[in-house]
């Protein structure tokens, strides 16, 4: 490796360039291909050098998930701007899930809990949950205050299970559409015309 190389990495950038290298991973082979060698090989270092910045693989694939976060709550933030916010927060929801799967499968796998001591991660989610519940209270008939967690837990685990029946394959991506619609249809809205396989 020529030094040129190596000093691009000073003061701090090879943190980001590892993330970035560890992203490429993601989007190509879900989190079970992310690695802290493979990370270093794409940048260019060595892999005791990623050490500097990550003590293990899971450090790494918790500031993966910061970003998914971040970017989660900025698609659900947009969406609170809508006419209706919260089919709008529902439709960014599923619209994250479907185009970055290999994120949406690391942010709300196990190790959002098992790292409750990482504050930048926690932090991250807990902000992205708080839209969520923004919306929840934006609507007409909102619930009183008190219960918008429990509403927002309801309109979580809505987009949430749809988002995975359909990442599955239990639901065909070709239809991701038709099912996004009627589901976040307001009562009276457009029904579901599909039939299950049998």
């Amino acid at each position: 490796m020529s030094t040129s190389n190596r000093s691009s990495y000073h003061h701090g950038a090879l943190r980001p360039a590892l993330i970035a290298a560890a992203r490429g991973l993601l989007d190509e082979g879900g989190p079970d291909a992310v690695g802290l060698r493979e990370a270093a090989r794409r940048v260019g270092v060595s892999a005791t050098a990623t050490y500097r910045h990550f003590k293990d693989k899971d450090a790494l694939l918790a500031a993966l998930a910061v970003e998914g976060f971040r970017e989660f709550g900025a698609a659900l933030a947009a969406s609170e701007r809508a006419p209706e916010p919260l089919p709008a927060m529902g439709a960014a929801y599923i619209d994250f899930a479907l185009a970055k799967p290999g994120m949406f499968r690391l942010m709300f796998s196990p190790m959002l809990s098992a790292r409750r001591d990482d504050e930048e991660l926690q932090a991250a989610a807990q902000a992205a949950f708080a839209t969520l519940a923004r919306g929840v209270g934006a609507r007409p008939a909102a619930p009183p205050s008190a219960e918008i967690p429990a509403a927002a837990i309801g309109a979580w685990s809505l987009v949430h299970g749809l988002s995975h029946l359909i990442l599955d394959g239990v639901l065909p991506k070709s239809e991701a559409e038709t099912f996004k619609r009627a589901i976040l249809a307001p009562p009276g809205g457009e029904p579901l015309a599909w039939t299950a396989p049998t």
